[in-house]
């Protein structure tokens, strides 16, 4: 089965109340535009990520979470001085490292939360079914690009059926594959 292979670039997810701390008392998300992913989308408001060694403007990803996370290539957790981000499913951010983030109206000494997410697809229970996978199972994406074609393993399957399916690499994986415009990769079991 092929499915379309999008490119994930840095960005931040903040809480409720983290939103308020870095962009005012009262502060929601403005939404600059939608996302392939079902009620997600990208918004106005920037924040900037603060490391040891430099820094890193980021788009907030909407809507608001139950915990702030920060998704990065390996390429900018290295430019801001971060040691040991580890690769990770959305969401599991316990025990990873932490960073400041700073907003127009404040600053938050993040304490845990930096992952490098894990390559994964998106997929409608419908599609699943259709690619004989199921929810959590392990792949691998032939991307079939100009002098850079490349087999991506340790891919995970996520089936909702509040998805859109669609691959999602980071920008280190996008350059190494030339992965640019409309991609689409091969599921292989």
């Amino acid at each position: 089965m092929k499915v379309l292979v999008e490119t994930s670039a840095r960005h931040i997810h903040l809480t409720d109340e983290h939103i308020e701390a870095l962009f005012g008392k009262g502060a929601t998300l403005t939404k600059k535009k939608d996302l392939s992913q079902p009620g997600q989308f990208a918004c106005e408001e920037k924040v900037e990520l603060v490391g040891a060694k430099g820094n890193l403007k980021v788009s907030v990803l909407g809507p608001a979470r139950k915990a702030t996370q920060v998704e990065l290539s390996f390429t900018d957790a290295r430019t801001l001085g971060l040691k040991g981000v580890p690769v990770r499913e959305s969401g599991d951010v316990a025990g990873t490292p932490g960073l400041k983030l700073v907003g127009p109206a404040g600053e938050i000494g993040l304490t845990e939360g930096v992952i490098i997410a894990k390559r994964h697809i998106h997929m409608t229970p419908a599609d699943a079914e259709a690619a004989g996978v199921k929810d959590k199972d392990i792949v691998a994406l032939k991307l079939e690009t100009e002098g850079r074609s490349a087999v991506l393993g340790d891919v995970v399957i996520r089936v909702s059926d509040k998805f859109a399916t669609a691959a999602h690499i980071d920008t280190d994986e996008a350059n190494a594959t030339c992965a640019f415009g409309e991609v689409y990769g091969e599921i292989i079991k």
